[in-house]
């Protein structure tokens, strides 16, 4: 992915990818230490609280994020996309100890949870920020849940202006935020530099013994200092690797420690400083600086899920998963830039209502964490069974290679089984941390943990109601296809009346000729001059290379077929592809064609076709209010002709 993002410079990519990537770890410094404490049950720090919770958190980061994240997970893309669909495409095309469906339902129900996700930080974020001006001054309160609501409108109002336009802006807002955080930690942390001892692992663990019982719950609390890994795996198509890695390593992950440790250092010495342990950090005549600063970094915390969400929404739409939706490309330089009109003000109005029903972070924190933690066991267990089968596959050639079977690229393959290896081993034991996470999250269900599950829920009804409509209405739909070589003899016996000019008839399929062109046939009893029947394929990778996306076959003297392949990242855009044809053979000026779709209406019917009568009104009412297909496929609307047919499922 670099190569696509090679036309900026990496120190500017790098501090756009601030701006997008980590602010949303980037803000849990403002609720993450006092909601661990508080969970343990402390209502005045102790020392050996203090200790333990910072030990913990640090340890939480190194492991998670750092090691597993970003030495880890970000090598392993889907040419240069990253996220759950991403990461279940590129796994459908290994041969895996899981099964198709399971990978499948997997990578669902990880795209579904992070939807949740994306409607639950914007408010979580923006709210624990807005509360800090309760402590210039407590009749603020009221004010707190209008303002927060009066920020979230502006943040999603924003996002047709595209990741990258955000990102330059953001970029440096989030440099001053990290280094604001450094500062105010290391000021803290000068005058108490016992607290560097809790980079002992032994006060982590003698902590949780300590706690018995209590310790879920407290590891449900050190859990929030590393929400954001999901969203920074997400993000990975917005801007490349190594612009990631080089902000987390040299920006992100210090400004984080020192802050985390400067609290710790406040706590030990004002043990009744817990109950807003960040902003008592700096003095009080620059509490609402600090609350403007983290109100703008709580704004871009958002937008590393929320460019994250429609990342995978976009995903899901090519691979199948979601109806055809409005996608704008943001950038003319990174085709990982888009925005989705309609999932962004879903997710508004999601966020809008959490902060209404909760109304302080506090109760947030609560439905907090379930849904990233979900996310997370099931991206390690989709990772795990990646590289077992790169590791398998590579070494069964490598033996092959060896016993004179296959005589190439046996170094290659030795040095892929042994990369795969690597990985695997630290894999697994970071995955057993991420399933003690997700236990530690489940006791949030009752108490407002049941939300994001909830909206995750209903995405993966509708994902998985869209996917298994499509799949039985499209095999209803080829029944009434027919085979080219029973198309020509029906021309040979009856000749059709040729008129003039170009007709484009597009089908799913790349065998057979499509029900559109035989119902014109049957009906008025014409053909064009020149007709091509065009397929369209969704590749299980980002992008197609160029000389071989479109492929051309001359069916008979006037017929042709153009078979084109589209990567999940990519626009299907008919006309630019029919040019690539012309450039292959296909005698036809494509410009002045006539484009044929099937405007089929489905209704329902006996049977159930895989789904519950509530299911198919869904499935109707998403078929019904989807883009329409000229569109998607940027035809011009005034050479579209509908051929109508009607479809019961």
């Amino acid at each position: 992915m670099e190569s696509s993002h090679s036309r900026e410079p990496m120190p500017k990519l790098a501090l756009a990818a601030l701006g997008v990537v980590f602010g949303d770890i980037g803000t849990s410094p403002l609720y993450a230490l006092r909601a661990c404490l508080t969970a343990g049950g402390d209502t005045v720090a102790s020392s050996q609280s203090v200790l333990g919770v910072l030990s913990l958190i640090f340890w939480a980061i190194a492991l998670t994020i750092t090691l597993k994240y970003v030495v880890i997970v970000l090598r392993n893309d889907n040419r240069g996309e990253g996220g759950v669909l991403a990461l279940t495409a590129l796994l459908a095309s290994e041969r895996s100890a899981l099964s198709p469906a399971v990978i499948v339902a997997l990578g669902l129900a990880g795209t579904a949870l992070f939807f949740g996700d994306g409607s639950l930080t914007p408010a979580v974020t923006v709210l624990s920020a807005v509360e800090g001006l309760t402590l210039a001054d407590p009749a603020f309160g009221q004010f707190v849940v209008p303002l927060t609501v009066v920020v979230l409108v502006f943040l999603f109002r924003a996002q047709h202006q595209g990741t990258g336009v955000i990102g330059v802006v953001f970029g440096p807002i989030m440099l001053l935020w990290f280094v604001v955080l450094g500062v105010l930690g290391m000021v803290n942390i000068v005058g108490n530099t016992g607290v560097l001892a809790a980079i002992n692992p032994a006060y982590a663990i003698g902590f949780i013994a300590h706690h018995g019982g209590a310790s879920l719950a407290v590891l449900a609390g050190a859990f929030l200092a590393v929400t954001g890994g999901e969203a920074l795996y997400a993000d990975l198509g917005h801007f490349g690797r190594r612009p990631i890695q080089l902000a987390w390593l040299y920006v992100v992950w210090p400004g984080l420690l020192l802050n985390y440790f400067g609290q710790g250092a406040l706590l030990l010495e004002h043990p009744e400083a817990l109950r807003n342990p960040f902003y008592l950090m700096a003095p009080l005549s620059l509490i609402v600086p600090l609350v403007v600063l983290a109100a703008a970094a709580s704004v871009i915390a958002s937008q590393a899920v929320i460019s994250g969400v429609f990342s995978i929404a976009q995903q899901a739409q090519q691979l199948g998963f979601l109806p055809r939706m409005q996608i704008k490309q943001t950038s003319d330089d990174s085709f990982g830039q888009v925005y989705v009109p309609a999932v962004n003000w879903v997710l508004c109005c999601a966020a809008i209502s959490i902060v209404i029903v909760f109304k302080s972070s506090e109760a947030l924190a609560n439905a907090y964490g379930i849904a990233v933690s979900s996310t997370m066991v099931i991206e390690t267990t989709l990772l795990v069974a990646l590289l077992y089968a790169r590791h398998v596959g590579a070494f069964q050639s490598d033996a092959l290679a060896y016993t004179g079977a296959a005589d190439a690229g046996s170094l290659g393959v030795t040095q892929t089984a042994t990369g795969s290896a690597w990985m695997l081993w630290l894999l697994l034991p970071l995955g057993v941390l991420d399933v003690v996470f997700f236990v530690a999250n489940v006791q949030k269900i009752p108490a407002g943990g049941w939300f994001p599950l909830v909206f995750g829920g209903g995405v993966y009804l509708v994902m998985r109601t869209w996917q298994i409509g499509r799949i039985s209405v499209s095999s209803l739909l080829q029944r009434q296809e027919r085979s080219v070589a029973s198309f020509l003899a029906q021309c040979a016996a009856t000749p059709p009346i040729l008129i003039s000019g170009a007709a484009v008839f597009l089908t799913s399929n790349t065998e057979g000729v499509p029900r559109t062109l035989v119902r014109n046939l049957r009906f008025n009893g014409v053909m064009h001059e020149t007709t091509v029947v065009m397929s369209m394929t969704t590749e299980r990778i980002p992008r197609v290379p160029l000389g071989t996306r479109v492929q051309v076959i001359q069916l008979a003297p006037r017929l042709w077929r153009v078979n084109a392949k589209v990567g999940f990242k990519e626009d299907a855009d008919v006309p630019e592809l029919l040019r690539a044809a012309e450039r292959l053979g296909l005698t036809v000026r494509t410009d002045q064609a006539t484009y044929f779709l099937g405007r089929d209406q489905v209704v329902i019917g006996p049977g159930t076709h895989g789904m519950s009568g509530i299911r198919k009104r869904l499935f109707l009412f998403m078929a019904r209010n989807a883009l329409f297909a000229g569109a998607a496929f940027k035809l011009p609307p005034e050479r579209i002709v509908e051929v109508g047919g009607r479809v019961v499922i």
